[in-house]
């Protein structure tokens, strides 16, 4: 019920104006993980970015175009286990195993430390970025239309059963990101039904380091303001000092 992964489309063709080349890397538990990665000739910095539930990578270049072309970045941005070309089946651990074999092979393709990239996560993909983050370092940490945790999300649409028992998927990022003490952006969808902007809020004050939080005119998955993206240009700036 929490994951929603969608095949690989057979049409898909990667656009001629976003120079994207595909990237293969193994889990620890031996599954195989594919990712889309975008090089800058003179990067801001590198990120990794932790997308958000169903569809898959195919469906999100797009937004690697644009982190890549209008923020500089080089990104690389993967399928967990289960969605697109990745093998597998979805789980929290195996997310977050596949989330740090794609930190890998991004600082080794890149000639950087896994600690000083930047972690990117959006919804679901957002638990991920924090776990990676509080657990291990990341460089600056962004975050959109995320959550606390998921038994929170859920009590949020099924009132009457004691979520906080059932689930066995916790993707506990309130109690993570108090261990995260470097730069965060974070934004959130002011009408955002699925995830409340109460409960992005709430994690947003948990997080203990520098931080800042815009607020999006929209719903889950509106897209980002002219506000974020130069609250991106600002926090870039600031690494780059």
């Amino acid at each position: 019920m929490i994951y929603h992964p969608t095949e690989w489309p057979a049409d898909f063709a990667i656009p001629e104006n976003v120079p994207v080349e595909e990237a293969w890397f193994t889990a620890k538990d031996g599954t195989r993980i594919h990712g889309l990665f975008a090089e800058h000739p003179s990067p801001r910095g590198v990120a990794l970015v932790c997308h958000g539930n169903a569809g898959n990578v195919a469906d999100r270049v797009g937004s690697l175009s644009i982190l890549n072309q209008a923020h500089q970045l080089s990104v690389l941005m993967f399928d967990y286990r289960g969605f697109g070309k990745s093998d597998g089946k979805p789980d929290e651990q195996g997310l977050y195993m596949d989330a740090r074999a794609a930190r890998k092979w991004l600082a080794e393709r890149t000639g950087n430390k896994e600690a000083d990239l930047i972690v990117m996560g959006r919804s679901l993909g957002g638990a991920v970025a924090v776990d990676l983050a509080a657990k291990d370092g990341a460089k600056a940490l962004v975050l959109a239309s995320t959550f606390t945790s998921m038994p929170e999300v859920a009590k949020q649409h099924v009132k009457l059963l004691p979520t906080g028992l059932m689930m066995t998927q916790r993707l506990d990022s309130i109690t993570k990101i108090k261990n995260y003490t470097g730069p965060l952006l974070q934004s959130h969808g002011r009408d955002d039904r699925l995830i409340p902007i109460e409960i992005g809020r709430k994690l947003h004050a948990a997080a203990p380091g520098t931080k800042r939080f815009v607020e999006v005119d929209g719903g889950h998955n509106a897209p980002q303001s002219p506000e974020y993206r130069e609250a991106l240009d600002e926090l870039l700036e600031s690494l780059a000092k």
